[in-house]
């Protein structure tokens, strides 16, 4: 499926983007979360906010939270769906790490046209993920039944990696970590002790390391 919104500024692409992945991690969308995740002031959001409302792209309810219109849905599932491609591209065929890819990705997102999409989503095989496990929208991505977080897997159990939220991608240094230990969707793990201040041991592939509160409270998985 291709998404084929009107021609907008990238700066609306962006916001819409960022609207959709926040909602998409559960989080309610206020406009110090969106300074926060694109790393610019309030008072920027807030000017953005208002000529997106004035574009119909937006709403803002009476307590401030902010949601997409119908308008703004098919902007932000196209960027995402490009987003995704490309980063599924650029591990997959161009063997780039997951941090340089969303990296470039980013770019790629603003000036993939539809039918550059077509021909992405055909090569790839029609992926329904990103490789950090992210649905990738149009496609016929069905999510993991009894998904938990890394975070409420007990001592002793086993866990299969599902998928790494978006939030966790605009940690530094994070992604690079989670591919270097291999919590990589689909790999298996298993927990091993659990810190006082929240950080979980895990074993993969025999190697013991350490995963933070932040993450593992965010890392979603299913039992093995």
């Amino acid at each position: 499926m291709v998404y084929e919104a009107p021609e907008y500024h990238p700066a609306f692409e962006e916001y819409c983007e960022t609207i959709y992945e926040l909602t998409e991690d559960g989080l309610d969308v206020k406009q110090a979360r969106i300074a926060d995740r694109l790393s610019v002031s309030r008072p920027a959001v807030s000017e953005m906010i208002r000529k997106m409302e004035r574009e119909g792209l937006v709403k803002t309810s009476d307590s401030g939270d902010i949601t997409l219109s119908d308008d703004g849905m098919v902007l932000a599932q196209q960027v995402v769906r490009r987003h995704r491609l490309a980063e599924r591209f650029l591990t997959d065929m161009l063997d780039l790490s997951w941090a340089e890819a969303h990296h470039e990705a980013g770019k790629w997102e603003h000036v993939i046209s539809p039918v550059v999409e077509e021909a992405l989503a055909r090569v790839l095989g029609n992926p329904t993920t990103c490789p950090h496990g992210n649905p990738i929208p149009g496609s016929d991505y069905q999510g993991p039944q009894n998904a938990l977080t890394l975070g409420e897997v007990a001592v002793g159990e086993s866990f299969v990696v599902q998928r790494i939220p978006e939030e966790l991608e605009f940690e530094p240094g994070l992604l690079e970590y989670l591919e270097e230990v291999g919590v990589t969707p689909g790999q298996t793990g298993s927990v091993m002790a659990l810190a006082p201040d929240g950080t979980t041991t895990v074993q993969v592939d025999g190697r013991p390391f350490g995963i933070g509160p932040f993450a593992g409270e965010r890392i979603v998985v299913t039992a093995a």
